[in-house]
């Protein structure tokens, strides 16, 4: 080949290269969700990691936040585009017209444990004692409540004090400047190496609420359906991918990995999620124990509009079976 010509066919390979378009980016999904690292996102972990997401055009990136509260305060603003809070604080948030609207159920068995000093046997020994949860209205004080509650023990009859991840709850239980406080894995197991004891499991005494919620900013989740389809189908995909028994030990390397956990607290952490079914494989919103949630709030004041569950989700955005 002569230079001329070995010049002209440079010339159309170039021309081709800068003809051709540029790759697509990704759709990139910001999720609040409090403190980082919690066991409680691990199908999200999942899907980032074996790539669901990235097979369906989206990037995913947590933000952490110092509260379930605080998660929500974000997406109503606007620096958000989806947010993981207890269904209270989301249920809230929409009573009082923030522009968010539930999505999905994101875990429906709730994987607390009361952990307390040794001295005490039952929920019925706080009475009187510091009891620490994630907040004033947090889910995690509504458990407590409902736990204690068939022992007798009613709200006021212990002093709460706040924190609202689990990680402070249990660096204050160390501290010995709480009586008891209630843990999600791996935290109760580092209780219980600690000495502490269990005085309940959330799962056990409360089955009908459900534990974790997705929401989406209002605004930016209808100009962007698509990309909500989207997440919702990798978000299944790792549910199901996290409950195939084969594949258990590399589930529990992703946590491990991103939590920067003991291999231990991992292995306790997957096989306490298995047994509890914590992750809802569908997610409905139009559940019986999201709608008892809602009464109960209403009952004691902490909604101010009705219950009915057409206000807290957008049609539009869930998925049609």
């Amino acid at each position: 080949m002569g230079v001329r010509s070995g010049g002209k066919a440079l010339a159309t390979l170039l021309a081709l290269a800068l003809a051709a378009p540029p790759a697509l980016a990704l759709d990139k999904i910001t999720i609040g969700e409090t403190g980082s690292g919690s066991a409680t996102h691990w199908p999200t972990y999942v899907a980032m990691t074996k790539g669901f997401f990235k097979a369906l055009d989206i990037e995913v990136e947590f933000v952490p936040a110092p509260s379930s509260a605080a998660v929500m305060q974000q997406l109503a603003a606007g620096s958000l585009a989806l947010g993981v809070s207890g269904p209270g604080d989301a249920a809230r948030a929409i009573d009082k017209g923030a522009p968010v609207r539930l999505l999905r159920v994101e875990s429906q068995t709730a994987p607390y444990e009361v952990m307390g000093k040794p001295i005490y046997k039952s929920l019925a020994d706080l009475r009187g004692k510091i009891v620490m949860v994630g907040g004033a209205k947090d889910i995690t004080r509504y458990y407590i409540d409902r736990m204690a509650a068939p022992l007798g023990v009613k709200p006021g009859d212990y002093d709460f004090v706040y924190a609202g991840a689990t990680s402070q709850r249990f660096a204050a239980l160390q501290s010995g400047s709480i009586d008891a406080t209630i843990l999600n894995a791996p935290f109760n197991f580092k209780a219980k190496a600690a000495g502490f004891v269990s005085l309940g499991i959330t799962g056990d005494m409360v089955k009908d609420i459900p534990f974790g919620m997705l929401s989406v900013n209002r605004a930016w989740a209808l100009a962007n359906k698509s990309a909500v389809g989207r997440f919702l189908e990798g978000f299944a995909k790792g549910v199901n991918w996290f409950y195939d028994p084969a594949n258990r030990e590399e589930a529990i390397d992703i946590f491990q990995k991103i939590s920067k956990s003991e291999r231990d607290d991992a292995v306790k952490t997957y096989d306490f999620y298995i047994a509890i079914k914590m992750f809802d494989p569908v997610g409905a919103i139009a559940s019986p124990g999201l709608s008892a949630l809602l009464a109960d709030m209403k009952r004691d004041g902490d909604l101010e509009g009705s219950t009915d569950l057409a206000r807290f989700f957008e049609p539009a955005l869930i998925p049609q079976k």
